[in-house]
């Protein structure tokens, strides 16, 4: 079975995840999914194969020489986003691509185009396995799965190419912040890693936000708006208030590289109570502790103004910047730098503007950068994956095995 095959098995399973379970996997349907690929790691024999009741899939491609090799790891994520449904995908190839749009639901009218998303026309000439526009694809992250599985079958098959014990994990809910939270790394084994969870060809990731959580609860009091002058506080428009004091040029919009942001992802209240959820990131740690601080003193200052405890503000830290961690073992980021210019990809090492269960794993003591899969525009009707990508990535794999034991 070729990569390709995989990917396009894989699509088949709807494995999206859900936060409000509250269980792990926060979806039944991901074991489903993670029952099938331990029959797909048993009939290649690997070793060590295990999956637990949380829907952790781990295995071991032994080493085929006696040299002392450090144990290495890839690991990919089985769930996909909440954003849209992952039911009954219908992928479709669009061979030897043109820069033209692409039509991938004539009933309504659902356009992928170069207008709207410029970055196809690095990819004229390749063959693109596109959305029917009713889903999304799941690239993110079966392309990784499928790469890692092929990779391991192409060294299963190549003897001659040598290389040390790899383990090889999947992990359930990476979309909703909870994919290494029951990660056991003392198991995994690895003296490092590397996640298959990148998009375009090329990247390579060793740095990400530090991102953290906020709510804003906001406590009005809601009296008859006939007689409400000086009595009544308005829960919602206190919570406009608040939301107003934030930078409006400090927002996903109007932000890039590394420039941190303040996110506004929700609101909901009335007269008497209101609540807004932000999310904070920025890559630098000082200034991400300066944004935490920030948003304690605008609450302090509607306090002032309307009463100590009308506004409380509840920040939890989600995950820190990968780059501390990373960065003592640099020679990690050089193997792969060396495997992907030897598999004939440009090297693009840039800095993540979000998260990845790397970043979590490099605090658990498994420094994990993140690689490219291949795929583009997630979450979405309009996400896409070059087939050219996907192969270039499983030969990257190959490659960082090889070079590992070539160092060693």
């Amino acid at each position: 079975m070729t990569v390709i095959e995989r990917f396009l098995k894989y699509v088949t399973f709807d494995t999206q995840s859900d936060e409000s379970t509250g269980v792990t996997p926060s979806t039944p349907k991901q074991l489903v999914f993670a029952k099938y690929l331990k029959t797909e790691l048993e009939a290649l024999g690997l070793e060590e194969i295990s999956l637990d009741d949380n829907g952790y899939l781990f295995a071991t491609l032994p080493a085929n020489v006696d040299r002392d090799i450090p144990t290495i790891g890839f690991i990919a994520h089985m769930d996909t986003s909440p954003d849209m449904s992952g039911e009954n995908v219908n992928p479709n190839i669009v061979r030897n691509y043109g820069g033209e749009d692409i039509t991938l639901c004539k009933e309504e009218g659902i356009i992928l185009s170069p207008k709207q998303f410029p970055e196809l026309l690095d990819h004229v000439g390749e063959d693109l396995i596109v959305t029917d526009g009713r889903t999304l694809l799941g690239a993110d992250d079966k392309a990784g799965i499928a790469e890692i599985i092929a990779a391991v079958a192409y060294l299963k098959e190549h003897p001659e190419i040598e290389h040390g014990k790899i383990r090889i994990g999947f992990n359930p809910d990476e979309e909703i912040g909870l994919g290494a939270h029951k990660f056991d790394v003392e198991k995994f084994g690895c003296k490092w890693a590397y996640t298959m969870d990148g998009g375009e060809v090329g990247e390579l990731e060793f740095e990400n936000f530090n991102a953290a959580a906020a709510k804003v609860h906001v406590k009005g009091r809601n009296v008859h708006p006939g007689y409400a002058k000086g009595k009544m506080i308005n829960a919602l428009l206190v919570a406009n208030e608040f939301v107003g004091m934030l930078p409006e040029n400090e927002t996903p919009a109007t932000t890039e590289g590394y420039e941190g942001f303040y996110h506004l992802i929700g609101m909901e209240g009335e007269v008497e109570q209101a609540t807004v959820s932000y999310i904070i990131r920025d890559h630098d740690r000082q200034k991400f502790e300066a944004r935490k601080i920030f948003m304690q003193k605008c609450a302090e200052k509607v306090n002032e103004k309307y009463g100590e405890g009308t506004v409380r503000v509840d920040i939890k830290d989600q995950y820190y910047n990968m780059r501390q961690q990373v960065e003592p073992l640099m020679h990690i980021i050089d193997i792969a730098f060396a495997a992907m210019q030897e598999a004939g990809v440009e090297p693009k090492v840039k800095a993540i503007r979000g998260g990845t269960d790397g970043a979590q794993l490099s605090f658990k003591g498994l420094p994990c950068p993140n690689i490219f899969a291949g795929g583009l525009n997630f979450h979405g009707r309009y996400e896409f994956v070059p087939i050219q990508s996907i192969e270039k990535a499983m030969n990257v794999i190959v490659k960082i095995a090889e070079l590992t034991a070539k160092r060693y």
